[in-house]
Parts: C-alpha cells; sequence; structure tokens
C-alpha cells in the first residue's frame, strides 16, 4: 500500500485517478449547466438502466461505458445545433461509497466540482475519533492511502484527485483513540486486582 502526504499530481500518476477516463455507469450522472439560453434546462440527468441519459431536447443519447470527454463533445455538438455558441459545463456525478469514521457512512452522489468536504459532510460528518489525514481510497482491488487534511487545506476538488464511480473511501481511525481505550481498560483491571488482594489480605 503506498502512503501519499500532499502532492495531488503525484496522486494521479500513481493510481491513475483521471477523472476524463474514466467510464461512466448506470445510476451514475451528468450536471449540466448552460449559462446563455433562454430555456431552463440546466440540471441533473441520471443513466438509465440501458444505458442511456434522456436530456432536454436531445432525447436518449448513449452514456454508459463511455469516456466523459467524449460524450461532454457529443452534448456540446448536439446542443450546439440548436442553441448558437451555447455555453454549458458538464459535470459527471458518480455514485462512491465513504465509511469508517463518518457519522452516515453509505453511498453518495457527488461531482468534480465538489470538495473532499463536501463528501465528507453528505456522510454527517467525521466522528471525534476520525483521522481525517488517512484517508484510503480502494478501486479495483486497488488501496491507496492519502493526505485528506493537505487535500483539505489545499483547497482540491474531486476532480483533482480523479474521484470515479465505485471508489471506496475509508476514513480511518485514530491510533491513539484505541489505545486510550485499551489503557483505560487495563488500569481498571489493574484497580480491580489491587483492591481484590487487599480484600483478600484481610480476610487473612
Amino acid at each position: 500500500m503506498k502512503r501519499l502526504f500532499g502532492g495531488i499530481f503525484i496522486l494521479s500518476i500513481l493510481f491513475n485517478f483521471n477523472v476524463y477516463a474514466q467510464l461512466l455507469n448506470p445510476g451514475d450522472g451528468l450536471k449540466i449547466i448552460f449559462y446563455n439560453i433562454p430555456d431552463s434546462i440546466s440540471g441533473e440527468y441520471y443513466i438509465q438502466e440501458d444505458g442511456n441519459i434522456a436530456l432536454p431536447y436531445l432525447g436518449n443519447v448513449k452514456a454508459a461505458n463511455r469516456n466523459i470527454d467524449s460524450l461532454k463533445q457529443e452534448i456540446f455538438s448536439k446542443y450546439s445545433n440548436i442553441y448558437r455558441n451555447p455555453e454549458l459545463t458538464i459535470l459527471p456525478i458518480v455514485r462512491v461509497n465513504i465509511f469508517g469514521e463518518v457519522n452516515k457512512p453509505g453511498y453518495y452522489y457527488a461531482t468534480g466540482s465538489d470538495k473532499l468536504t463536501d463528501l465528507i459532510a453528505k456522510a454527517g460528518g467525521t466522528t471525534p475519533d476520525a483521522n481525517v489525514g488517512n484517508i484510503t481510497i480502494t478501486r479495483n482491488g486497488k488501496e491507496l492511502d492519502v493526505d485528506g487534511e493537505k487535500i483539505i487545506e489545499n483547497g482540491n476538488k474531486l476532480d483533482d484527485i480523479g474521484l470515479q464511480s465505485g471508489d471506496q473511501i475509508y476514513v480511518s481511525r485514530k491510533w491513539f483513540s484505541g489505545a486510550t481505550q485499551a489503557i483505560v481498560i487495563a488500569s481498571l483491571s489493574t484497580v480491580t486486582a489491587i483492591v481484590i488482594a487487599i480484600i483478600y489480605t484481610k480476610k487473612k
């Protein structure tokens, strides 16, 4: 397992976290934002089980198992036939599992414009024992420890770490939390043993 304490671009090389190389799956989606058109069609659109995504005025567009970059180009090209010089932003919406020291572990949707703090907030925030400095991301059986505190400090977005659909994000526990509990239990056991020994001695 590799450990990284900063250097988001190094992370991308090590783990191939390239958001534009990933493939979308049914259940994932796109967030489309238009800036200069009269119609209110900006919104979030999700890929159906048949692999299509239904978009306003375009109908079904094949999206599953597509490269995000090529899909964005196709959507822009098709809307260019409807609107003159459309200005739009297209962001992938991926489903990830965040668990460990968060209050509401589970599956959540996130876009590349979200920050790590946004994703953690969706999971109800961290527990008092969370070690945000050590977050493990698992993809296809591969694991990588990343410094979440550094990511938050730098203000990096999820696009910068190339978060992909199906990623497993584990927020670890502070090592001294368990150690402290063990010390307390051991201390209590010692005190109990001493008390029993004193009582036994007095009885004699």
